[in-house]
């Protein structure tokens, strides 16, 4: 860091902004493969906690990658700052007290490490997202994966570069196993606690 940058202290806390809120602020980190599932769970579960008056916002791959991390590409190092700079923004949004729900296919465990780390492991919930490449690539609602297969798009995930499935996530959904709605209910269930003072 620079020498000549100094964090500034605030006078209102991180508990003082979630207490207004009436609930703990979370970062919920949705992690699966390209068509997993990720930001169709994501938005459904947005819906149910909103309607519970729980303070939300949903952070997506495609959204941030055309706005923030509009110069980054998809190499190896790309996609490690891609996430770092994720896990800054979720940083700055558990401040705020919100619920952030951040449905990124976050390859790399070292990285989702990272995150948790960030935001701190009390107020991180690694979602991971079980689809089956097979049933990704059956899917592939934007085409990417043919285009991928084709040798059109360099370095895709489950392809052509490398996914590192959680070895023990917080929740576990098996798409081919659970509805949307199912999926929804056993994340509520799994977070109810931790959002309550």
């Amino acid at each position: 860091m620079n020498k000549n940058v100094f964090a500034h202290t605030y006078e209102v806390s991180a508990k003082e902004r979630s207490q207004l809120k009436g609930h703990k602020g979370l970062v919920l980190w949705f992690t699966g493969l390209s068509g997993s599932g990720k930001s169709t769970i994501a938005n459904a579960l947005e819906k149910q906690l909103v309607a519970q008056k729980i303070h939300t916002y949903t952070l997506d791959g495609d959204n941030v990658r055309k706005g923030l991390n509009n110069n980054l590409a998809f190499s190896p190092e790309d996609r490690v700052e891609n996430i770092r700079r994720i896990a800054e923004v979720s940083k700055l949004m558990l401040d705020a007290g919100l619920l952030v729900l951040s449905a990124f296919v976050s390859p790399y465990s070292k990285d989702r490490e990272g995150v948790r780390s960030a935001v701190g492991a009390e107020n991180f919930i690694e979602i991971y997202i079980n689809t089956p490449l097979s049933v990704c690539e059956k899917r592939d609602v934007k085409g990417l994966y043919a285009k991928a297969r084709k040798g059109e798009i360099k370095d895709f995930t489950g392809i052509s570069a490398p996914y590192e499935a959680p070895i023990n996530p917080d929740i576990e959904i098996k798409t081919e196993e659970l509805t949307i709605d199912e999926s929804v209910a056993k994340i509520l269930k799994n977070i109810e606690q931790k959002l309550a003072f």
